[in-house]
């Protein structure tokens, strides 16, 4: 499908005003880097204690973890469990929504692997000619 097709074709699906909302909301989610990054951790580890995250999510503040695991939870995409015990135990998990997210954009790891070349070929030749 050529790019002119496609724009027509989007331009007569007639979507709800919540989707288009939920696709925008989710796009900035995801173009968070420390939300990628935390699902990568947690498909890896299956669940991970606050300190874990912590160390596996490089250069990340204590600050913005806690915010982006805050918005990730109320997204749907991550567990939090609480285990009553002294010193207070805190896991996190991704949720089905979650391992269902990180496999939609896991296509974006699979298209860089395959273009690597290409956009780096495209970057040198930019950057020679500036």
């Amino acid at each position: 499908m050529t790019t002119p097709d496609l724009r027509q074709e989007l331009q007569q699906i007639q979507t709800d005003p919540r989707i288009d909302r939920l696709v925008e909301e989710l796009i900035g989610r995801v173009a968070d880097k420390w939300t990628m990054l935390l699902i990568e951790i947690l498909t890896e580890n299956e669940c991970c204690r606050f300190g874990e995250l912590s160390r596996a999510c490089t250069g990340i503040s204590q600050k913005m973890l806690t915010q982006t695991l805050r918005a990730m939870e109320r997204d749907g995409l991550v567990r939090r469990t609480v285990y009553p015990v002294v010193p207070p135990k805190v896991e996190y998990a991704l949720t089905d929504l979650g391992h269902s997210l990180g496999e939609a954009f896991c296509g974006v790891w699979h298209w860089a692997e395959a273009h690597l070349a290409a956009v780096e070929a495209a970057r040198s030749a930019f950057d020679a000619r500036t």
